[in-house]
């Protein structure tokens, strides 16, 4: 299947000499739902900017459901949607007009049943005739992303479109992504919040000084590189780890009851057997043992923080 959005080696550069994208490859199928996660900085906003016309890229390629960035501007913008992180929208124009207005900015003719679809789903039909000023800022978002696809677009940027929101939207703006999936919309999500793209994604971009560090199923991602912890809880308070346990790289809890110990789930030996006897066998008793799954925040932490090569 050839891929709704291709980015070729795109390369953008700044007076100065800084490099904000640093030769970036990615292509994303249709309908699928990928997370693209970085440090402020790190090259997301860019990255979205340059694909959707923003900002002009200074070398490489992008295509748009086969659509040239720049030898088919129009064509190509026509399939995108995009949510920015701002909140930039006429505070005194109805929410319905706004939405209107937006599909009228691509050349679609005016169809009612498309734009109240749409304000169904996004729980904003209700809303249609208030004045954007009398919105929630969550209300606010939903606008954004109702404007966004006001023109039926194949592929959607959602640039940090939770963030400022309470949890209940949140989760509700996942939803909206999953019915969006249905549909067939390619989404492109952008975020802070680990747990998001945990939720919904199927693949997890890590981006960072304007490289891909990485493009995977969000499920093998998880499994190649997460790692488990095992926490031993003790029936005897310690204010240090034992000497005769130092081969293990014990961490001890701050309230000096659980000793934690990180292992591999691939490795062919844990070393779990002989740390549990080891510590039984310098006089520790156990009250419990508890594993713990590594979460893709701790996987994302591990790969930004990396130390760089030298050369």
């Amino acid at each position: 299947m050839a891929a709704i959005l291709s980015i070729q080696n795109l390369r953008k550069s700044y007076a100065g000499g800084f490099e904000a994208l640093k030769g970036v490859n990615l292509d994303i199928e249709e309908g699928e739902i990928i997370a693209l996660l970085g440090p402020n900085g790190a090259g997301k906003t860019t990255l979205i900017s340059t694909v959707c016309g923003i900002t002009m890229p200074t070398s490489g390629s992008v295509t748009v459901a086969g659509y040239d960035i720049l030898d088919n501007y129009r064509q190509a913008r026509s399939q995108i949607g995009l949510v920015p992180q701002e909140i930039a929208l006429e505070p005194f124009e109805k929410v319905i007009n706004t939405v209107r207005f937006s599909r009228g900015l691509f050349g679609k003719s005016r169809k009612d049943s498309a734009v109240e679809d749409i304000l169904k789903r996004l729980s904003l039909w209700d809303k249609r005739d208030n004045q954007i000023r009398e919105l929630s800022g969550g209300m606010k978002r939903r606008v954004l992303i109702a404007k966004a696809l006001a023109h039926e677009p194949r592929v959607l940027f959602l640039d940090e479109p939770t963030a400022g929101v309470d949890v209940e939207l949140r989760k509700d703006m996942w939803e909206i992504v999953e019915q969006l999936r249905a549909d067939g919309v390619t989404t492109i999500l952008t975020t802070h919040y680990i747990e998001e793209a945990e939720a919904i994604a199927d693949r997890v971009g890590v981006i960072n000084k304007g490289d891909i560090l990485l493009v995977e199923d969000k499920d093998t991602l998880m499994a190649r590189m997460g790692r488990k912890q095992l926490d031993v809880q003790l029936t005897t308070q310690l204010d240090a780890v034992p000497d005769a346990l130092s081969l293990y790289d014990l961490r001890l809890a701050d309230d000096g009851w659980t000793l934690s110990y990180s292992y591999d789930v691939n490795a062919e030996r844990t070393g779990i057997t002989k740390l549990l006897n080891d510590v039984q066998e310098v006089g520790l008793q156990l009250r419990d043992v508890v594993t713990r799954q590594s979460s893709l925040e701790d996987i994302f932490v591990s790969l930004v923080n990396e130390p760089e090569e030298v050369a």
